[in-house]
């Protein structure tokens, strides 16, 4: 992949572009997305973190909701989920957090996004990238940090369950259809798995039954490990991967529609808006 700087970054996200692994796209859902939501924030490394940021107008202060994008990145989908949460009330950022490892709005499949960016993307980076997006949420976005909740799909559903471990002063959490068990490495060093049992934060797990992706035996592991910490999972029998994502032949509306008001709900319940 050749090199590329965050200018062509953020030129590749105001241009709307979807990675071409993702296409075509299922029928005329994509939203094309201003650019004048793209913003940069400052990493605890000192890089110019990329993201796309969506609030109300008005002084607020606003709930926080970081939102963790697909293994596509934060493209017209993930930014349309910013702005259908700023309609509700709530500040939502999407920080780019694989930006460092390459730009995957370039790449043209799957298999080549996952070899080349996605396994490469330490997962210390990811939560510190997190808690600078929530800290510049609260500095230049009216943000309420006292009210933060996260939510994340597919990739990010994996990584708003380890968020969550991370950060036990998030009000709430919700992860759409995210990994639950993997391989332990240097970058990976823990699973969600790992950490259920010790969750502090109400995570809302929301998943398909038909997701040949995650098999429904990871998911009652996790459901056991979990326990009576206040999390919860709730699985669509017939829905397959990525449910929610309505630019995809994946969409399933009445389990997208009723998952999305649960997240609202559980939101709501704790604390978050």
């Amino acid at each position: 992949m050749p090199p590329f700087s965050r200018r062509d970054f953020l030129t590749t996200l105001a241009a709307g572009g979807f990675a071409l692994a993702v296409q075509p796209v299922a029928q005329a859902t994509v939203i094309t997305t201003p650019s004048d939501g793209l913003v940069t924030i400052p990493a605890a490394d000192g890089v110019a973190l990329p993201a796309y940021r969506a609030m109300p107008t008005g002084p607020g202060p606003w709930p926080v909701v970081l939102v963790v994008q697909e293994i596509f990145g934060i493209h017209a989908h993930i930014q349309d989920i910013c702005r259908r949460l700023a309609r509700l009330g709530y500040c939502a950022v999407a920080p780019a957090l694989y930006f460092r490892q390459g730009d995957v709005s370039r790449i043209s499949d799957i298999a080549t996004i996952m070899d080349t960016v996605v396994s490469r993307v330490p997962d210390a980076q990811v939560l510190s990238d997190l808690d600078a997006a929530l800290a510049w949420a609260a500095a230049h976005s009216h943000g309420d940090t006292g009210r933060a909740a996260i939510t994340g799909f597919c990739w990010g559903g994996r990584i708003a369950w380890l968020y969550a471990a991370h950060r036990p002063t998030l009000k709430a959490a919700a992860a759409w259809y995210g990994r639950l068990v993997g391989e332990h490495t240097p970058l990976t060093p823990q699973q969600p798995v790992d950490i259920g049992a010790g969750l502090r934060v109400p995570v809302l797990g929301l998943y398909g039954g038909a997701d040949s992706g995650i098999p429904l035996d990871t998911v009652e592991r996790m459901r056991a490990e979990i326990g009576a910490s206040g999390s919860e999972i709730v699985i669509y029998a017939d829905a397959p991967h990525a449910f929610f994502a309505d630019y995809r032949a994946s969409y399933r509306e009445s389990a997208a529609t009723d998952a999305w008001h649960r997240m609202l709900e559980w939101f709501r319940r704790h604390g978050v808006a």
